[in-house]
């Protein structure tokens, strides 16, 4: 078995940098359009993206987040890997299962096509071996819901448990108003008699957090729990009619922004271990970076919670509508 990868056990409710909106020039995070460089050309993100890779690992991020589906965020995150400077401590986790096909193209007809195939897997994993090489420390599924063969397709199951075996942590990530049944459904595979799922991602924020007691229940059977869309794809992050009564009191009285609550929520969830940031540029990062240092006693988190938390579809609908920019 391959040596272990550097853990995150020590180091739960902590800020991690996810690479979807950095890899590729058009994703659904509104706002973005003023915060990229003018044309979002190959050079360019790349350039940007190093930097803010550079940022997080000054400031303490210690894992970082890719998958085959984020355009080039694989490659540029295994350039900066790769450049000769010592970062200890670095996690690595990528995602197989979505195949980017638009080209580099911010109004493509299609982003990306979903297939959690044998084959597919067997395509990707070679991809990002390729590319991230031993420094890839935990692969998931990425985007499985209850009707995905990731979740009864034996075979498949053998051949993420040899990967395991390896020493990379095999996960899922989920997204869709079911993702609490798709939590469950995957903590109940097993390959051996032992669970072959140790990792799950799941999207949890202020306005969707359904997925909470999954979640508590998959970390409380050993996996580590990582948080996407804490922001919701950017709806947490400026002032809002809905958001203001809420969200602004708290703000003002740590002397922070929306989006550092909003992170602070998802990290003080006894369950998670890493809430992802999805920073495009050093200044969004530093304000995100001031989520851990907030305490948001019961009687601001509740309320937080349960009044700002839309119906799962509802939510899920108006995600579905956001639009590539």
């Amino acid at each position: 078995m391959a040596t272990q990868p550097p853990s995150l056990d020590s180091a739960q409710h902590q800020i991690g940098l996810g690479l979807a909106a950095l890899g590729r020039p058009g994703y659904i995070t509104s706002g973005r359009e003023h915060d990229l460089p003018t044309g979002r050309g190959v050079d360019a993100m790349r350039r940007r993206t190093h930097k803010v890779l550079d940022h997080a690992y000054e400031r303490g991020v210690r894992y970082f987040d890719a998958a085959r589906s984020y355009g080039r965020a694989e490659e540029f995150l295994a350039e900066w890997l790769n450049d000769g400077s010592e970062r200890p401590g670095v996690v690595v986790g990528s995602k197989w299962g979505y195949t980017y096909t638009a080209d580099w193209q911010i109004e493509a007809e299609q982003q990306e096509v979903k297939d959690h195939s044998s084959a597919t897997y067997s395509r990707q994993l070679a991809e990002s071996r390729i590319l991230l090489g031993s420094r890839l420390n935990l692969y998931q599924v990425h985007s499985v819901t209850t009707d995905s063969p990731a979740l009864t397709d034996v075979s498949l199951h053998k051949r993420l448990a040899a990967l395991a075996a390896e020493g990379v942590t095999v996960g899922i990530t989920t997204s869709g108003p079911d993702q609490a049944d798709t939590i469950r459904a995957a903590l109940d595979v097993s390959v051996g008699g032992a669970p072959l799922f140790r990792s799950v991602q799941a999207t949890w924020n202020l306005l969707e957090p359904s997925a909470g007691p999954a979640l508590a229940e998959a970390h409380g059977s050993g996996c580590m729990v990582i948080i996407k869309e804490a922001l919701a794809n950017g709806r947490l992050v400026r002032p809002d009619a809905r958001l203001d009564p809420l969200l602004g009191p708290v703000a003002e009285a740590t002397e922070t922004s929306y989006d550092a609550v909003a992170l602070a929520a998802a990290l003080q969830q006894p369950w998670s271990d890493v809430v992802l940031a999805g920073a495009v540029t050093t200044g969004q990062l530093d304000s995100n970076l001031r989520a851990p240092a907030i305490t948001l006693g019961p009687d601001r988190l509740g309320p937080l919670v349960t009044d700002l938390a839309e119906p799962p579809a509802a939510y899920w609908t108006h995600r579905s509508r956001l639009p590539w920019n």
